[in-house]
């Protein structure tokens, strides 16, 4: 059989297996174009697959040259990726389960192209984890960097301006440096761009090492200075003149710009000729053990990365049996009262089982005491959902900062306009139980997650919430301390509003 012959076969074995990878996981595949099409922080993603159809096409001479093999032990990487599936539908986990979609991917072509030309495509493979949205952990530290950068420079100009968190008092008007205005979305688009350009442009691995490094710092500091410049426009104008213009730079304009500045401070010392064969096939041997028939390596590759869903499916409908009714518990000292006016605050969990909300006072303390309750996680109904939680999606509360801890339990700053336009600031407690485990850090609340799922015991997950108003005379921490410390261990707590005691 001819290489071309080869690659005629194998290239309709490959399609046919990844349309039923696709297909088997749709509900991933939906989700991942749904984020790319309408997520301003993950638009690049869009651009991603053509790159890789690119890289694969400036191959095709090298390509050519090799014979594709039908090689048995890529359905290791295909049973990798499906494990990593598997984990992350049980741990609610959208980043695993998608990643684990495009690993297993990736075994599917080592599988039914071998390992001679798997090593041909290495780059292109790889650059595939750019499909996957990642990163927006990086909103919060560099929502910091920025405002670091932002107030020595306004403080340069003569613009009076003091900080608290993530809001800016910069004059006349506040200003406050969400998560949009961070740069994240740059610094992940700029990272997959300087990987790509890495690769196609250089071939020292210490020039390569340079460049990602003005890749990643260029969009911070040039971030900062935008943020910058917009607050000083306002100063010497208007803020609506100032955010009018900056939200028609701050886009693709800003981006091309920040892009053709790193390029230009790579430009002089890019090693890798244009024409440079990207590899040499007389280097890659071709296997001589795994070999397997290609209808029996389709039929596997599919069977493999089938195993997941099916299991996944017969853990899925494992809950803890809840109550019909619940009720917010009886608190020593302190009693019910009507819910704040002035301020007003709940947190959101939509697909929770039970919500209960109230507010206690004592003397002239007053604590909010939220509680969701969920018989078991899945998508659509979990503690740690985005745009869930403490604060919601477009919320009228805007964080502030992180605090210091609780009695355990993780601390947020927020804030949200009040009677006549008067900023309010909220301090909130956060405690999760899972399973026997409690918890302030949302990660941990995954893998407990997972390991429920995956291996038995309770299924049921407890979200509970404690906050106070910043008032004038009063310390809205010591006043949670002190209801904390009323309300007894967030485990029983946990367990009588989960019906278990």
């Amino acid at each position: 059989m001819t290489p071309a012959q080869a690659w005629r076969r194998h290239g309709i074995a490959l399609a046919i297996v990844v349309a039923a990878v696709l297909l088997l996981f749709r509900d991933d595949v939906v989700r991942l174009v749904s984020i790319w099409w309408t997520s301003t922080t993950f638009g690049h993603c869009l651009f991603i697959g053509p790159v890789i159809g690119w890289l694969v096409w400036q191959r095709r001479r090298e390509l050519a040259a090799l014979t594709p093999v039908a090689w048995w032990p890529g359905l290791a990487l295909v049973g990798a990726g499906g494990i990593g599936w598997l984990m992350g539908d049980a741990g609610s986990v959208s980043f695993a389960r998608q990643f684990g979609v495009i690993v297993m991917l990736q075994g599917v072509v080592v599988t039914l192209l071998g390992p001679q030309v798997a090593r041909g495509l290495m780059f292109p493979l790889c650059y595939a984890v750019f499909l996957v949205p990642f990163g927006e952990e990086l909103e919060a530290p560099l929502q910091a960097v920025t405002v670091h950068i932002v107030m020595p420079l306004l403080h340069l100009v003569g613009v009076p301006a003091e900080s608290n968190g993530v809001l800016i008092h910069a004059g006349r008007y506040y200003f406050e440096v969400a998560e949009a205005c961070s740069g994240a979305k740059f610094v992940i688009a700029m990272l997959a761009f300087g990987v790509l350009v890495a690769n196609v442009c250089f071939v020292s691995w210490r020039r390569r090492a340079w460049f990602m490094v003005a890749a990643i710092v260029v969009p911070v500091i040039a971030n900062g200075l935008r943020a910058f410049g917009t607050i000083y426009a306002a100063h010497l104008t208007s803020v609506e003149s100032a955010t009018g213009f900056d939200h028609v730079v701050y886009g693709w304009l800003f981006f091309g710009l920040v892009m053709a500045a790193v390029l230009g401070i790579g430009w002089r010392w890019f090693d890798r000729a244009p024409d440079a064969p990207v590899f040499d096939p007389a280097a890659l041997a071709p296997p001589r053990r795994g070999l397997l028939a290609l209808p029996l390596a389709a039929v596997l590759a599919v069977g493999v990365a089938g195993l997941w869903p099916v299991w996944s499916i017969a853990i899925a409908h494992r809950a803890t049996p809840l109550p019909a009714h619940i009720d917010l518990p009886q608190v020593a000292g302190w009693d019910r009262a009507p819910l704040s006016r002035a301020a007003p605050w709940q947190p959101y969990h939509p697909g929770a089982d039970h919500v209960l909300f109230g507010r206690y006072v004592r003397g002239g303390a007053a604590v909010d005491l939220a509680i969701a309750v969920f018989g078991s996680q899945g998508e659509g109904h979990k503690l740690g959902a985005f745009g869930t939680g403490v604060i919601r999606e477009e919320d009228r509360w805007v964080r502030i900062a992180d605090a210091a801890p609780i009695a355990g339990g993780s601390a947020l700053r927020m804030t949200a306009p009040g009677p006549a336009g008067h900023p309010v600031e909220r301090i909130v407690a956060t405690w999760y139980v899972v399973g026997d485990t409690v918890t302030a850090d949302e990660r941990v609340v995954k893998i407990e997650t997972m390991k429920a799922r995956l291996l038995g015991g309770p299924q049921r997950a407890v979200a509970v919430h404690l906050s106070a108003e910043a008032t004038p005379g009063r310390d809205p921490r010591a006043d949670i301390a002190a209801f904390a410390a009323a309300l007894g261990p967030i485990p029983a707590l946990g367990d009588r509003a989960a019906g278990l005691r």
